[in-house]
């Protein structure tokens, strides 16, 4: 848990390290991403191993009904991270679809899991996403909106969504966790 702890404490001090001290980050020039590239990438596997090691007990009991909501919204989270960067007209129409996506990831998740690792993670995801939302809202009340898109690039976002979401459910199986029939999500 330790591990999972220190995970969260580094992902999120290095995206929010920009928008908390602007100035700080950007004394580091274009040799300061690397550095944050870093601390991302450890953070990743901190996280992963946190996680993976972690023994805890359920805390909670949710219906088996949940899982399909939690499939539904995994769908949704896919499609929104996939919007962040696509050529689709929809993307002009919202103005977080990426860290949104974490939102729903982490509220999906958090649907299915119910054990302490599982809040730690997913509900530390969540509250990351909500508050570099809100710090970027501030930083930039009125951002320049997308413009372009087209009806092939809503297809292309529908298509690549829906092959990502079944490349991450085959990864789940392949790794123990069926997100079909029930366990961790």
């Amino acid at each position: 848990m330790t591990l999972l702890i220190l995970g969260l404490l580094l992902w999120s001090g290095a995206h929010l390290f920009k928008r908390v001290a602007p100035d700080a980050r950007a004394k580091l020039g274009d040799k300061g991403r690397g550095g944050i590239a870093i601390a991302l990438f450890a953070a990743l596997i901190l996280m992963v191993l946190g996680f993976r090691n972690s023994e805890t007990v359920d805390l909670y009991a949710m219906p088996s009904y949940l899982r399909h909501v939690n499939n539904t919204l995994m769908i949704v989270a896919v499609f929104l991270l996939a919007l962040g960067h696509s050529k689709s007209r929809l993307r002009a129409k919202m103005r977080h679809p990426m860290l949104t996506s974490v939102v729903v990831w982490g509220v999906a998740h958090l649907l299915v899991n119910a054990d302490a690792a599982s809040i730690v993670l997913f509900g530390g995801m969540t509250l990351w996403a909500l508050a570099e939302m809100a710090l970027i809202n501030r930083a930039e009340p009125k951002p320049v909106a997308y413009a372009g898109g087209s009806l092939a690039g809503d297809i292309r976002l529908v298509i690549i969504s829906l092959v990502v979401f079944a490349v991450i459910a085959g990864l789940h199986i392949a790794l123990g966790y069926n997100p079909f029939v029930g366990g961790i999500a």
